[in-house]
């Protein structure tokens, strides 16, 4: 009957839902699923006896071809590589681009009911997937550890998901009021889980998708109030800004002139150690000062089961972790000051808490603390081991070292672990050696791995078929792109499968296999 799709066909939508709907949570199965999309191409072409003329068309559409160059480059990277197990491996996790591109670019485009299908399917289980890692997860909520509460996947690449779920309801949304509702509150739903999980990035990205989506949905409006708008848009990098300096202020002290009148004993007659060099502030109060060891070691041993000289639950020096707490709480590090701790404090301590504000301000917060603890310590200490943010850095000027010296033709597809470890050396740097990691940049890996005429390829593989397919008239590509654009910058996203999978399957989806007349988009309503 015409108008129904065969066997075949079916099975190509339910592969294609399928790799969206385990993208949150499991890579074994999300393997599975492109297998099963490129095994059902291969046999239909045999059922249908075209299996030649299926290939011939998979790899002679221009926009395609552009986009498999990507593969292809990390490939070619492998001829002036001495690492060739790395490289191989690199080029083993790119697969999905060599995976989906053909044959989603040799197969019939999707309709608008079918592409909707596949993208809220995969924004419902990654949902799922969110509610599960609360339920298993919980209790890391109060300890502040965000990155294991995802339990599926890397915390980042969930993030990410849910950026790109978050955009998925909002262009979707229905017209049925209960469905306008359930989308509404996973909108809400994704932008909790994304606090919870303190991602920065994740915010970073919704505030730019929201304000695309304002900007274009601005376009309809009449002359004042599409400018009141754009200009109110552009003026939110300010607002961040200045919400950024108000979050700082608890970072500087609240009386630098206290360093210069500090007592010399505690009350209980114990003589105070200060270091009056040291600036280290938490929540305002100077931590280096006011530090009577012996009545802290007396009252913790008091007060707890853990040596004081030993280790929390969680790793952390005891009597470092009490130092920043109790300076947290603007108390003196002796007797007095141990007696005002609840036991719940003390627990607290144990689990490596270091400020009385951690949990119970919103996570967001929490994590921005967190970052600027680390600038300020790193400034005071210049050890940037330990301090994700400013071992990042350190990773940047590395990275950034290698790419002028390679700039040309780049140290080859696999060779970034041992040009950064050659590159540590050369510079005596202080990263630990396990923590002397790449560049965590994928621009920049791109300009180390293939130098700066092999980045620009790398822009054109993917952004030349969009332009010549017309995909950034569709909102979803736009909010993909920003998504994809953002994360790079901090994360190496394509040495992972997940991230692979992230960069390859949607771009494709949009790209090769939405239906070609942009009128058959939903407009968007915020982005």
């Amino acid at each position: 009957m015409r108008g129904v799709p065969s066997g075949f066909r079916k099975l190509h939508i339910g592969a294609l839902a399928l790799v969206a709907i385990m993208l949150p949570w499991s890579e074994f199965l999300l393997s599975n699923a492109q297998f099963l999309l490129i095994g059902n191409w291969l046999v239909e072409g045999v059922a249908r006896k075209d299996l030649a003329a299926r290939f011939k068309r998979a790899f002679s559409d221009r926009n395609s071809l552009i986009f498999i160059s990507l593969f292809l480059l990390h490939v070619l990277g492998l001829l002036w590589t001495d690492d060739l197990d790395w490289g191989l491996d690199l080029c083993r996790i790119l697969l999905p681009v060599l995976a989906f591109a053909p044959i989603l670019a040799s197969a019939p485009r999707l309709s608008t009911t079918q592409l909707r299908a596949v993208l809220l399917l995969g924004a419902w289980s990654t949902v799922a997937s969110t509610l599960v890692c609360l339920i298993m997860r919980e209790q890391v909520i109060e300890q502040g550890g965000y990155r294991e509460l995802s339990v599926f996947i890397s915390h980042i690449r969930l993030a990410l998901l849910l950026c790109f779920s978050l955009a998925v309801f909002v262009v979707y949304l229905p017209q049925v009021p209960w469905l306008k509702i359930a989308h509404g509150t996973a909108v809400l739903w994704c932008l909790l889980f994304l606090d919870l999980l303190s991602s920065l990035l994740g915010i970073l990205i919704v505030g730019v998708m929201t304000s695309y989506g304002l900007w274009r949905a601005s376009a309809r409006a009449r002359l004042v109030p599409r400018w009141v708008i754009r200009g109110s848009l552009l003026l939110l990098p300010l607002i961040a800004l200045g919400y950024l300096r108000w979050c700082m202020a608890a970072y500087q002290p609240l009386d630098p002139g206290e360093l210069s009148r500090l007592p010399e004993r505690s009350a209980g007659g114990e003589t105070y150690w200060h270091d009056r060099k040291d600036p280290r502030v938490e929540n305002g109060h100077f931590v280096w000062v006011n530090i009577a060891s012996g009545e802290l070691r007396r009252s913790w041993a008091r007060r707890s089961e853990l040596p004081f000289d030993g280790v929390g639950r969680t790793g952390e020096r005891i009597e470092h972790t009490l130092l920043r707490y109790m300076a947290s709480m603007g108390l003196r590090k002796d007797s007095l000051g141990m007696q005002q701790l609840t036991d719940q404090d003390i627990d607290r301590v144990e689990q490596g808490i270091p400020s009385v504000l951690q949990g119970r301000r919103d996570p967001l917060r929490s994590r921005i603390d967190q970052v600027l603890f680390e600038f300020y310590d790193h400034a005071a200490s210049a050890n940037p081991n330990g301090y994700s943010v400013v071992m990042r850095l350190e990773f940047l000027r590395t990275g950034w070292g290698l790419a002028k010296e390679h700039w040309l033709t780049g140290v080859g597809t696999g060779d970034t672990r041992p040009a950064f470890a050659e590159a540590y050396a050369r510079s005596g740097s202080l990263l630990f050696e396990r923590n002397r990691l790449r560049a965590h940049d994928q621009y920049l890996t791109w300009f180390i791995s293939f130098g700066f005429f092999g980045m620009l390829w790398c822009f054109f593989s993917f952004l030349a078929p969009a332009v010549r397919i017309k995909a950034f008239s569709r909102p979803l590509f736009v909010c993909w792109l920003i998504i994809f654009g953002i994360s790079c910058l901090s994360e190496d996203t394509m040495e992972t499968q997940m991230g692979a999978t992230f960069f390859a399957f949607p771009y494709c989806l949009l790209v090769f296999a939405a239906p070609l007349t942009s009128a058959e988009d939903p407009a968007p309503v915020v982005g």
